[in-house]
């Protein structure tokens, strides 16, 4: 597992080699050209690209990326539905997000999924955004929680399609992992479930 930090949000892109020289892209959100060359400097194909949830800062390379790189795109379609229109646009950071060429399927919650040998499942995680989700690698212990669940706080929810009671349901969900399952969220330092339980106050209580 390599993070990127990209844009001017510092949004963890996150590089997850499997098998045969392939890894998993997640939430490509800027600089091309920085997540490009990190997978030719280790030598990386590309077997699918995932996205978290539709916000542009996490999207915003994906169609160029999967231009220069093809690779299956896989998305939550609640978020898929507004991620490439001016709903998503947030001047003078990020201009409207362009759409992929490629067709974009759909990750679904509890489906089981593989690419490049790695083995993992989705939790929906609305309340960020309508169809955000967590990428959950059971047998590494490693869940990628994109905007939902940070190292000490959580995605906002006052931004369109945000809903804070959507939030506390799905922080339930993650509540219920191993302790000792890593976190790896979109931005800031990585964490477990066990020490956000301990010291976020959203992830206390019921």
């Amino acid at each position: 597992m390599e993070t990127i930090v990209v844009g001017g949000f510092g949004v963890n892109c996150s590089v997850c080699a499997g098998t045969d020289g392939q890894a998993l892209v997640i939430d490509p959100g800027e600089d091309l050209e920085l997540i490009r060359d990190h997978l030719q400097e280790q030598g990386l194909s590309v077997a699918a690209y995932l996205l978290t949830h539709g916000h542009c800062d996490h999207v915003s390379a994906l169609a160029a990326l999967a231009e220069a790189i093809p690779a299956p795109i896989l998305m939550h379609p609640e978020d898929q539905a507004w991620a490439f229109t001016e709903v998503n646009s947030m001047p003078p950071f990020y201009t409207t997000p362009q759409q992929p060429s490629a067709p974009i399927s759909a990750l679904t919650e509890g489906e089981s999924y593989e690419f490049a040998g790695l083995t993992f499942s989705i939790i929906h995680t609305p309340g960020h955004t309508p169809g955000g989700v967590c990428i959950h690698f059971a047998a590494d212990e490693v869940l990628i929680t994109g905007d939902t669940l940070f190292a000490g706080s959580v995605g906002r929810t006052d931004l369109p399609g945000g809903n804070s009671r959507t939030l506390t349901a799905s922080l339930k969900k993650l509540k219920a992992l191993p302790d000792a399952t890593r976190i790896y969220p979109g931005h800031g330092p990585v964490s477990t479930i066990g020490q956000e339980k301990k010291t976020n106050y959203f992830m206390q209580g019921d």
